[in-house]
């Protein structure tokens, strides 16, 4: 069966790059970018529409649960896979918080360049100077920004602490932080399957994702926490990691 899905995966992906990626392209051109499409910009409905195919193409049955907030706020999530951007960017655009790796890695990572992300050289301590400045800016001029607090993919089984560091922009710009439960399978049982095998590549994860039988995702968007409400950024953290985990079928 795996090699059935391959033959008919693969020219699908390609069609999608080769097609309709350029058509998503278009859509950001500068001119018309901003015209508005319902409540959002028409650049952002494009990239929302072909990470959604891109995610079909792969087998992934996305079902939304709860409602992204709009305006400025912070959207964080537990770290599964490369597919967590993908899947957010199909709900809700927002720009990322990845490593800089990510940046190299063939389709994902241009297209997480051409999707507002920032991207941060862990264990630099300039770098994420520079990242925390560039997500208060954004924040303030009222966009959104997305990140996944526990610095790293994990196996899948457990979800890991929460960095509370990253969450200052939030508390400097007075936005709310809206935690996203990541769930892959019908009872996360999929999780593992999604995540990382031990030493395995971005592109071993890539060609394996794509031969995997289909599968629900579903992306919770849960109760948003009011910053302000808050005794700081370590409460928020731990606010925010506990809701993911008591999200229906959530890793514990």
């Amino acid at each position: 069966m795996r090699a059935l899905r391959y033959l008919y995966r693969v020219p699908l992906l390609l069609l999608h790059l080769l097609l309709l990626l350029p058509l998503t392209l278009l859509c950001m051109v500068p001119l018309w970018a901003g015209l508005p499409v319902g409540n959002e910009r028409l650049e952002h409905r494009a990239i929302r529409a072909w990470s959604a195919g891109l995610m079909r193409i792969f087998g992934f049955r996305l079902r939304r649960e709860g409602q992204p907030l709009p305006g400025a706020v912070m959207f964080v999530a537990n770290h599964v896979s490369w597919v967590d951007i993908e899947i957010l960017h199909s709900q809700r655009m927002m720009g990322f918080v990845a490593k800089r790796e990510i940046r190299g890695w063939p389709v994902v990572g241009w297209l997480a360049a051409r999707g507002e992300t920032i991207f941060h050289q862990r264990g630099d301590t300039e770098s994420l100077g520079g990242v925390m400045h560039a997500m208060l800016a954004r924040l303030r001029a009222g966009r959104a920004v997305g990140v996944f607090p526990e610095g790293r993919t994990r196996d899948g089984r457990e979800v890991g602490p929460f960095h509370a560091r990253i969450f200052q922009p939030a508390v400097e710009a007075g936005v709310p932080v809206q935690p996203v439960a990541l769930v892959y399978g019908e009872h996360a049982d999929a999780q593992a399957v999604v995540a990382f095998a031990p030493k395995e590549s971005f592109f071993a994860n890539f060609l394996r994702l794509l031969g995997e039988p289909s599968r629900l995702a579903r992306v919770c968007f849960l109760a948003p926490i009011d910053v302000a409400a808050t005794a700081g950024r370590r409460e928020i953290a731990d606010l925010a990691r506990a809701r993911i985990i008591a999200a229906p079928d959530g890793t514990a």
